[in-house]
């Protein structure tokens, strides 16, 4: 049944009970408020702003000069699973893409001690080399995201996965710590397509708890990343060298570019994509911008991404130095460790659409509080030795994932029709945060207690943000699983 506020119906609003899961039409939230259930606050609620031309091509039952919105029939259960299975390929290729940026840090992990030494500099400097990577993802992702609205997900992608082979092969002749610096800042400004296009797709065709738990199923990929990524890149660097590491990054880039140009579908069409210009762009960041809900919604994944990076940069020195690992014993002990993040989507996946992302998000943070603390204690003390350090590591990792996933797919359900735009803000704030935060661990010292130190900081800080920034959603509630094709 849908409800319609008389105000609204004059300019064109309407308002969805959020147990009809319902396609609409482009453009039109598929998530609005649940008057049981505080879904989305009662503000989130916009206007089709296609042309009324293009509203009547989408929705031929609807006069052009009518209503925004009609009454649908809620679409059975059994055809949206039907759905969900025909995206799998795509959710798939999708993960492939995802699993590319967390690669670029982690396959390199393991040889951050040695190229300290190769390239006589510090172990800050080394790990400013990781860090690096995400800011210019995130300065990179700005621009990224307001060009796939425009031109669509399929060029950007092509064309970034082009220009991260070249810059991969170009850190291999790296000669000083310098140009390996700026080199991996460049790796990040074009391999952000890969991050910006994976999540601007699951915008475009899922909204609410769907789109969160298609946000779980890319951090099962992303969390392959440190299990696999280490392992690989330490048997790399134990045989031919650190500099090795870089040209099996530049295939990895090779296959996915070939993968995305053969098989990735254009999910944005030419009647849907937004205005050319750069006034068009700079309108599109203004609007997200003004949304309090949004902007706290998406700085969410960045402080998450914040102590995930603390643990990631961190971690080969207080496990290798502090603990006295080897680079192999660490990318074991590291991949262990990583098995959290599947675990913690794999739940979450379950979970979201009884639950509701909102209601997970608001019992994760403070969750992750306090194993971030568990973990200083722990580190101060080495009580229990590596398995001390790695239990309360394996249980904030697991919450993350579920928080990420959430924060994100929240942020992008409020802007469907920026989905390219809203995944630029989202990603670009992880990367800047994630950046700024994680080389405090070794600017503090490169300790356990400064590693947990940080990330307990980073928790703190993202339930201060979920209390002040999103008023709207202290109800909780469940949002609704939806599918737009």
């Amino acid at each position: 049944m849908q409800t319609t506020d008389p105000t609204a119906a004059s300019a064109g609003l309407s308002t969805r009970r959020s147990s009809e899961p319902a396609d609409l039409p482009d453009g039109v939230p598929a998530d609005v408020p649940d008057d049981r259930a505080g879904d989305l606050p009662a503000a989130d609620v916009r206007a089709d702003v296609r042309p009324a031309e293009a509203r009547a091509a989408a929705r031929p039952d609807v006069p052009a000069d009518g209503p925004a919105s009609v009454t649908t029939p809620a679409t059975p259960e059994p055809a949206v699973t039907a759905g969900h299975r025909r995206h799998r390929g795509l959710v798939v290729l999708l993960g492939a893409l995802a699993f590319l940026p967390a690669a670029t840090t982690d396959m390199y992990l393991p040889s951050l001690p040695e190229v300290a030494r190769d390239l006589s500099t510090t172990s800050a400097a080394a790990q400013l080399t990781i860090s690096c990577v995400l800011i210019g993802g995130a300065l990179s992702q700005l621009v990224v995201g307001p060009l796939s609205d425009r031109y669509g997900r399929r060029r950007p992608a092509v064309l970034g996965m082009a220009a991260y082979v070249v810059v991969a092969l170009l850190c291999v002749v790296a000669a000083t710590i310098g140009q390996l610096v700026a080199l991996r800042v460049l790796q990040g400004v074009v391999g952000a397509a890969a991050s910006v296009v994976a999540m601007a797709v699951i915008g475009d065709r899922f909204r609410g708890a769907e789109a969160a738990r298609l946000m779980s199923r890319l951090w099962i990929a992303i969390a392959v990343a440190p299990i696999l990524a280490p392992l690989v890149g330490s048997a790399v660097a134990d045989r031919w060298g650190w500099r090795a590491v870089f040209v099996a990054l530049a295939v990895l880039g090779a296959l996915l570019g070939l993968a995305v140009a053969r098989a990735l579908p254009e999910t944005l069409p030419a009647d849907r994509r937004t205005a050319r210009g750069l006034g068009a762009s700079v309108r599109g960041y203004g609007r997200l911008l003004r949304d309090r809900e949004f902007v706290a919604l998406a700085v969410l994944p960045g402080l998450g991404l914040a102590v995930i990076m603390s643990y990631v940069t961190g971690s080969p020195f207080v496990l290798q130095g502090e603990y006295g690992l080897t680079a192999r014993d660490f990318a074991l002990v590291f991949g262990l460790g990583a098995t959290s993040m599947m675990v913690g989507s794999q739940l979450n996946a379950s979970l979201v659409r009884r639950v509701g992302p909102v209601r997970l998000l608001r019992a994760g943070l403070p969750a992750t509080v306090v194993s971030t603390g568990a973990l200083v204690a722990v580190a101060a003390t080495h009580a229990g030795g590596v398995v001390g350090l790695i239990v309360p590591l394996w249980v904030t990792v697991a919450l993350l994932a579920s928080i990420i996933s959430n924060a994100s797919a929240l942020a992008l359900s409020r802007h469907p029709e920026r989905s390219g735009t809203a995944s630029a803000v989202i990603g670009s704030l992880q990367g800047a945060l994630g950046g700024a935060v994680s080389p405090l661990v070794g600017l503090l010292g490169g300790t356990g207690v400064a590693m947990g130190s940080v990330m307990l900081g980073a928790a703190l800080l993202a339930c201060v943000v979920l209390a002040l920034g999103t008023p709207a959603y202290r109800r909780g509630g469940a949002l609704r699983m939806s599918t737009v094709d």
